[in-house]
């Protein structure tokens, strides 16, 4: 009890030191008025590094000079809209948009789960809790509380189920079997920061594919082995009330109409599937590199995102229609702008985030860092596994005072990612390692935007719980996570497996 208390006590100073910083809006503000001041510092102390590559003195520019100035106004524009992250989240999100307002995202959560077996029901449960994540928000939203139901039907305490749920959906938010929005705002803002060493270098949606996919399976195994070995034991027996049985009767069951939808978005979303894979398999598909006839690099992978987001669509369309959510073409419509409304504070952060990473670019404040950073690491004679674990540990700790994934990944992406790659790891392997790191630690933090709702689904069944309880809870799976997950992508990096179809571990910038 005492360790718990501990944990607790270091957890409150954590949130109270997390709740003092800006919103990471305002946190971006500041740090390009920051990155403005520091160029004027860094250019009149003669700041400067030699690159390792060109053998050139790289020395700061100051952005407090007139052509400084100049470049801050007749850029603003173009820095935003030209930003990688921006572009491919809001088109996903127009046909993720479709298929959730539809209802079947949704629909397809809620029949996963209640046709699992009792004997498959955590790992079910939190598979498709990891899953959920490719709409966003629907996981917390609609599989957390469903998950406490199910469990509750099943004769279970419904807590263990939110908090095998809530470990899913959060502590596995970087893992998926598809491709989503997530991989194109971390591909994108890795391919920014890469741009710092090689402005030809990109990051795809697709750069960690394979370690996702893999990634999907650890964590719903780690998930379910902590939940069955220590949160079910520990939660003991649970009694349900009358106020729990009127829940149930209330919450349960597909209606004829989505099962009608159902049947129409397999004809209709199989379909356009198969029309993607005459244009992939055959060695002329017309998805495949005209000249070459590969698939890398291919009109397959650059319009993956585009591809992603009509088979939402699509499919989010023929659910619609078949199950009567969708009415007139003003719904269908509706649905989309209803989506990009919620992508407000997303647009917002990114057009401040893109500012500061172009002010970090163009004083070469950047990528002089990343090459002091560079000689320190490579002094220190550690090899890229230690080097890696230790990056994971760092982003862990981060993650516990800045809950946004992406708003965290925009901060330190310009320093780590160019200065792995002058000590030759590639930028999709920091990438991969800021994954496990910033994943982990999600269902701990109560800066985490959706720890109050996970709070709130537990007090339906507990009024006694607090956020001692949630944290006493969900630390098993955190550290869990963190070992295996570290594990796994350390046996990754010593085997040079490659990360996905375009996602190495490793690269020469001597050898381009």
């Amino acid at each position: 009890m005492k360790n718990s208390t501990a944990v607790q006590i270091f957890l409150s100073r954590i949130e109270k030191w997390g709740n003092a910083l800006p919103h990471p809006t305002t946190l971006f503000v500041y740090l390009a008025l920051a990155v403005i001041l520091f160029s004027w510092l860094g250019h009149m102390l003669g700041v400067s590094a030699t690159h390792p590559l060109s053998g050139k003195e790289v020395v700061v520019v100051n952005l407090l000079s007139a052509s400084g100035v100049q470049q801050i106004l007749s850029k603003m524009v173009s820095n935003f809209t030209g930003f990688a992250p921006v572009g491919p989240v809001l088109v996903v999100m127009l046909g993720l948009g479709i298929a959730e307002r539809s209802g079947l995202i949704h629909t397809c959560l809620r029949l996963v789960v209640l046709k699992a077996g009792k004997n498959s029901l955590t790992f079910i449960v939190v598979l498709t809790g990891v899953l959920s994540s490719i709409a966003v928000d629907s996981g917390y939203v609609v599989m957390i509380p469903m998950a406490g139901l199910i469990f509750l039907s099943a004769g279970r305490h419904p807590l263990a189920g939110i908090a095998a749920c809530f470990a899913g959906v959060s502590g596995g938010f970087s893992a998926n079997l598809l491709v989503g929005p997530v991989d194109a705002i971390l591909g994108g803002i890795s391919t920014e920061a890469a741009h710092l060493v090689r402005p030809d270098y990109e990051v795809t949606a697709t750069a960690n594919y394979y370690f996702i996919i893999a990634s999907t399976f650890l964590i719903t195994i780690l998930a379910t082995w902590v939940t069955e070995r220590y949160i079910v034991p520990l939660l003991g027996e649970y009694h349900p009330s009358d106020a729990d049985t009127e829940l149930l009767t209330n919450s349960f069951g597909i209606s004829s109409e989505e099962l009608r939808g159902l049947k129409w978005t397999l004809l209709v979303g199989g379909g356009f599937l198969l029309a993607v894979g005459l244009g992939v398999i055959p060695e002329n598909g017309f998805l495949r590199h005209p000249e070459t006839g590969g698939v890398i690099k291919s009109p397959f992978m650059s319009g993956l995102i585009a591809l992603v987001a009509l088979f939402a669509g699509i499919s989010g369309l023929a659910f619609g229609w078949a199950s009567g959510h969708f009415k007139t073409n003003h719904e269908v419509v509706a649905s989309m702008e209803e989506t990009m409304s919620t992508m407000a504070t997303y647009i917002v952060l990114m057009f401040f985030a893109a500012q500061f990473v172009s002010y970090f670019s163009w004083t070469n404040m950047g990528l002089i860092s990343a090459i002091k950073g560079a000689g320190v690491l490579k002094a220190t004679g550690l090899g890229a596994v230690p080097l890696m674990i230790c990056f994971v540990v760092f982003c862990g700790l981060a993650n516990l005072l800045i809950g946004s994934a992406s708003a965290k990944w925009a901060i330190m992406a310009p320093v780590f990612v160019p200065m792995f790659m002058l000590l030759d790891i590639a930028p999709e392997a920091v990438q991969a390692a800021y994954r496990v790191g910033d994943s982990s630690t999600n269902i701990l933090t109560p800066l985490m935007p959706y720890f109050a709702l996970v709070y709130a689904f537990m007090q339906r069944y507990d009024k006694q719980v607090g956020m001692g309880t949630i944290i006493t809870l969900m630390l098993p799976y955190s550290l869990v996570f963190l070992i295996g997950w570290g594990l796994m992508l350390g046996i990754w990096l010593t085997t040079g497996a490659p990360l996905g179809p375009d996602g190495q571990l490793f690269m020469n910038l001597n050898n381009r």
